[in-house]
């Protein structure tokens, strides 16, 4: 997409906030991003999210096996695995992620982007900071928040598991 809009890798990682070693790195495939960080190229772009995710199959319907999302997930530059539900839906309001993320292994780091989010924890638990603000989310809580707020996750236990929906 960028080389079809005439756009160089430097200008890209300018409006983004990012070394041009970076988005190189994710233009050939070596690093998968955060959504953060997507959601900033995609900005740059002049597209969205699910855009720079899609399949050359959309369809109107997506049904995803609970056990391909589990093992096709991609670990992030962040330390934590994400699998992007429904990429191949044409035209989607919403993004859902399903993370996973195992204590220890997830960098500090704290994300802001335009848009909602919808957590769900699934399995385990996870320390869920929203500015200065610090929650403790087990399995079956939920967290609806403005995702231009600084916002960060600890887990808390070997492995926590949620299901993330962007909007």
């Amino acid at each position: 997409m960028r080389l079809s809009q005439k756009r160089t890798i430097q200008e890209i990682a300018n409006i983004c906030g990012l070394s041009k070693s970076m988005v190189s790195k994710i233009e050939t495939d070596k690093v998968f991003p955060s959504i953060a960080t997507l959601t900033k190229i995609a900005k740059a772009l002049g597209t969205t999210v699910s855009h720079l995710l899609k399949e050359n199959n959309e369809s109107l319907e997506v049904v995803i096996n609970v056990e391909n999302a589990d093992k096709n997930a991609i670990k992030t530059e962040r330390g934590y695995y994400i699998f992007p539900y429904a990429m191949g839906f044409k035209e989607k309001k919403m993004q859902p992620y399903l993370f996973t993320a195992r204590k220890g292994e997830v960098k500090e780091h704290h994300l802001s982007h335009e848009g909602e989010e919808f957590i769900f924890v699934l399995e385990g638990e996870m320390k869920f900071a929203i500015g200065d603000i610090e929650y403790l989310l087990e399995k079956g809580d939920s967290m609806y928040f403005n995702a231009l707020k600084a916002h960060q996750v600890t887990p808390t236990s070997e492995k926590v598991m949620y299901l993330d929906i962007f909007v």
